[in-house]
């Protein structure tokens, strides 16, 4: 049984309480945060708030009290059980409201939860999905709690027998994961979607594109498709549970959600000195 951060303070799992009047809960009105907790401390804090306070702002929820999060982050962190491997949610939303999209004037609605979870296998499988990400939506680049596409998405990936499902944008161009950023390796040249696809830009995303270039490897992002995809040589995903998480396994699902291509990737030289950099440089470096 754990202790969670509800508003203002630390309260049981069993007794914890959100008004079912919430904009969170009734029109997914709010943000969030996923960091990684290694030996009971939080990956890339500051990154992770920042982010925080730009969603908010950019979904209009307006200035975060981000002196709030982080007391409540380190507060949820001590007062449960040391975490060897796990996970820290952070949420915030718009608080109560009316039952239609229109806003209420109450207080944001805070809660931080952490909860352990098993490590991913060394190496991960993707399936490309028929559904596409709005790279001209209203909530682009932002970490919004409406992720029921997502929920959909990887419902169909797993259904299939993959780990992880990859969007392309409106014009079919790759995108990202359900929650997961795309990387892949062509003639030793790490390439990556940019801002334009539709991204949310992830945390550990950003670390890569700076390893690489600390390890003087070329990274390009920009726009790609598919056959871009399906010609690399190497094939990685991101995430801050997933860290790099090499790809071995690439489908295409059909409207069907039935594999039309199945292709083996390795893990090729360059994601393995990813992989290698990765842990010598964050594996004991818990907020850079």
């Amino acid at each position: 049984m754990s202790l969670i951060w509800v508003n203002d303070g630390l309260v049981d799992e069993t007794t914890a309480r959100v008004s079912p009047l919430d904009h969170g809960f009734t029109v997914a009105d709010g943000v969030f945060e996923t960091l990684k907790v290694k030996d009971g401390q939080p990956f890339a804090l500051d990154r992770h708030v920042e982010r925080l306070k730009a969603s908010a702002n950019g979904l209009g929820l307006g200035d975060i009290n981000t002196e709030l999060v982080e007391k409540a982050i380190v507060e949820t962190l001590s007062a449960n059980s040391p975490i060897e491997l796990g996970r820290l949610r952070v949420t915030i939303t718009s608080g109560q409201g009316p039952l239609g999209s229109n806003r209420g004037d109450t207080q944001h609605t805070l809660t931080v939860a952490t909860a352990s979870v098993n490590s991913w296998p060394a190496t991960t499988t993707v399936a490309i999905v028929p559904w596409r990400r709005n790279e001209r939506s209203a909530v682009v680049g932002l970490k919004t709690t409406s992720y029921a596409e997502n929920v959909v998405a990887l419902e169909a990936a797993h259904t299939a027998g993959y780990s992880e499902a990859i969007f392309l944008d409106t014009q079919d161009r790759l995108s990202e994961g359900t929650g997961t950023n795309l990387f892949f390796v062509t003639n030793n040249t790490v390439m990556t979607p940019s801002v334009k696809c539709g991204i949310l830009e992830g945390i550990t995303r950003a670390l890569v594109i700076e390893l690489c270039a600390d390890l003087s490897i070329d990274i390009v992002e920009d726009e790609f498709t598919i056959a871009d995809l399906i010609a690399a040589d190497e094939i990685f995903i991101t995430s801050s549970t997933r860290d790099v998480h090499p790809v071995t396994t690439l489908a295409i699902l059909n409207q069907q959600l039935i594999s039309e291509t199945v292709l083996s990737k390795s893990v090729g030289p360059v994601t393995s000195r990813l992989l290698e950099a990765w842990s010598n440089t964050y594996s004991m470096n818990t907020n850079p």
